[in-house]
């Protein structure tokens, strides 16, 4: 059976602390933001006022969920803890579709009744949730574990979305176009709507034990029937933990008996599996169907 291994490129303290800095910053500017969007009667600000309550969970979770990361298996979880950062990302993608719905319901009657959105205000705002995110960004850069990529991207979407609003409320600014703010809301909204859902459908599968994407299972059977020894291969099963820890069983026909000749050859699948990503492994060896022998386990 392969090794449970781990794949770290910065140290985990680093990485929860670097988690912790870009929760309290993304915390803090959500409720700034929403006062903001309050006070300047922009449905565009909040909007992203309620993107953001939804990173802070992303965040908060991620934060959590690296904290324990370095948690090994035990009586309760035999793979260890990794499935929680799954269902901690599935849950927030809900709130997120939740928050993107409720923004649409506010934002297209505005389409035939503007409001008075306060230009200059939304100006700051969007300057202000630039630099935050900006630097929010900054500190997850380079991070190796999935929830600092995720959260990562989360984060570069919010750059995005806030250098929209800057040019949206520029725009109201010098033209008075006032639907810009509610169609700039409904853009926002169905971004994040389409983030979501993609997000919400990848855990789901990961969740019901979908098999990895990108991963070819007809590849490695080939490269699996290329050992000295293997004739077949069936009941290939893969599936993934938390999105990037593999977890594979396979059962492999030999016309090779002996303990030697089975350790070669588990051998040799483990380097194989190894290298197309797979983490853990349960290999079976068996004889062809009229043929018997000793095999190790």
């Amino acid at each position: 059976m392969m090794a449970h291994t781990h794949r770290h490129g910065r140290s985990h303290a680093l990485g929860a602390k670097a988690l912790g800095y870009a929760f309290l910053l993304n915390l803090l500017f959500t409720v700034v933001e929403a006062i903001g969007g309050l006070a300047t009667d922009s449905v565009a600000v909040l909007s992203d006022a309620v993107h953001d309550l939804g990173d802070s969970l992303v965040l908060g979770t991620a934060w959590y969920l690296q904290r324990l990361s370095d948690r090994d298996r035990d009586q309760k979880y035999s793979y260890g803890y990794g499935r929680y950062s799954m269902l901690g990302g599935w849950m927030a993608s809900m709130v997120l579709i939740l928050g993107a719905l409720f923004m649409l319901s506010m934002s297209i009657p505005r389409l035939w009744s503007p409001g008075e959105p306060h230009a200059p205000g939304m100006i700051l705002l969007a300057v202000f949730g630039l630099v935050v995110n900006s630097l929010a960004a900054y500190l997850l850069r380079g991070g190796e574990s999935l929830n600092e990529r995720g959260v990562f991207l989360h984060l570069l979407e919010d750059v995005l979305g806030w250098a929209a609003v800057l040019i949206g409320a520029i725009i109201i600014h010098f033209t008075g176009a006032r639907i810009i703010d509610p169609l700039l809301s409904i853009g926002i909204s169905v971004f994040i709507l389409y983030n979501a859902v993609r997000t919400l459908r990848q855990g789901t599968k990961i969740l019901m034990q979908g098999l990895p994407e990108h991963f070819d299972t007809l590849a490695v059977s080939e490269a699996l029937s290329t050992i000295p020894g293997v004739v077949d291969t069936h009941d290939q099963h893969a599936w993934s933990l938390d999105g990037e820890f593999i977890v594979l069983t396979i059962h492999l026909v030999v016309n090779e008996t002996g303990w030697d000749a089975g350790e070669r050859i588990k051998t040799e699948a483990r380097r194989i599996l190894h290298e197309r990503g797979v983490d853990h492994a349960t290999i079976e060896l068996e004889p062809p169907m009229d043929a018997e022998g000793p095999f190790p386990s």
